[in-house]
Parts: C-alpha cells; structure tokens; sequence
C-alpha cells in the first residue's frame, strides 16, 4: 500500500484492527475445516457476530473453507422451542413458516422433539447440546429423512467427533465470537 504519509498513519489503527480481527476469523474457520476435511459434514459459522461487522466476518469465514450459514432472520428460519409454544405445537409452527418459501430449520432438544419434528415434515433438523455418541444414536433414527445440522458446545477440540456422528453440517458460534486478533502490524517506508 502506498500514499501519503499523513493519511497513512490516520487510517493505520482501524485498517490494522479490521484485517487482525477478520484474519483471525478466517483462521479459526481455516482450523475447523482442516479438522473435518474427511468426514462428509460441512461447517458452518453462525450469527453470532461482532455488531456492525457480520457480512465481513462472512466473507471472512468463507475465505477460511467453511460454509456461510444464514445472515439473519429474514433469509432461512430457525423454528425453536418458544416459535413451538407460541403456534400451539410442532405441526402448526412448521406449518405456519412452509408458505414463506425460505429454508426451514427445526431445532430438537429432546428426542420426542426431534420425532415430532419428522413427523410434521420437517426437512431439516438442528440437534442442540448433545454429546457426540448421542449425536449419532439421533442420526441413525433420522435415517435420512432429514438434513442435521448439529450445534451447541463444538470447538476446534471436538468438531471432528460431532462430524463423525454423521451430520450433514455442524455449526460454531465459536469460529466467530472467540477467535483470536492476528498480530499484523503497519511499518511505514518513505521512498
């Protein structure tokens, strides 16, 4: 990069705080993917992003070889415990979200959930919390009947035991709310 010097060192901090923060997020999802490179599941980030910075730190976890997931509540739903509640049962939330013509998720906390789930319809789970071997108890029940994705506890340290449960996509709020600033510093050549 190159310009002049006083409008150099004016833009350096908030230049140098972008690209550590979003080289730090495309690390941490480079490191998840290498972790599940063999199994079939896909990583997915999730929206649990800085304020003001989620399209960034999309592009940035995508530039690290993982999949983009949804970017808010208006481009694929998430149906949880409360949407349940609040339409009076499974069957009536999945049903009240299909005519939208967006991507539906039903989130399953429990076993009867996951089964309900199914039964309503729905096309795609989200197992929440489990322990890797439950994961795969689940999944052979599901028996291809629905995408899973599998969320809640995955970090870099057990990403590839909940991939190998056999999971279409697992998922880690983790890739961008703890990853760690790169160290990149500016150093400033007069020519």
């Amino acid at each position: 990069m190159f310009g002049p010097a006083r409008t150099l060192l004016e833009c350096e901090r908030v230049a140098l705080n972008f690209m550590q923060r979003l080289s730090g997020v495309a690390t941490t999802a480079r490191l998840f993917a290498e972790r599940v490179m063999e199994p079939a599941a896909r990583v997915l980030d999730t929206r649990k992003t800085m304020p003001g910075l989620r399209a960034l730190e999309k592009l940035a976890t995508e530039a690290g070889g993982i999949t983009n997931h949804r970017m808010g509540l208006w481009d694929a739903i998430l149906v949880k415990n409360n949407h349940i509640a609040a339409a009076g049962g499974m069957r009536n939330a999945i049903e009240r979200v299909r005519p939208l013509g967006i991507p539906v998720t039903v989130e399953a906390r429990t076993r009867q959930e996951m089964r309900d789930a199914l039964e309503a319809g729905a096309e795609r789970l989200l197992l929440d919390n489990l322990e890797p071997d439950e994961a795969a108890d689940w999944i052979r029940e599901i028996n291809g009947r629905a995408t899973v994705e599998l969320s809640g506890g995955i970090n870099l340290d057990n990403v590839r035991a909940y991939a190998e449960a056999g999971a279409d996509y697992v998922s880690s709020g983790a890739i961008t709310h703890s990853s760690r600033a790169m160290d990149i510093s500016f150093r400033l050549e007069l020519v």
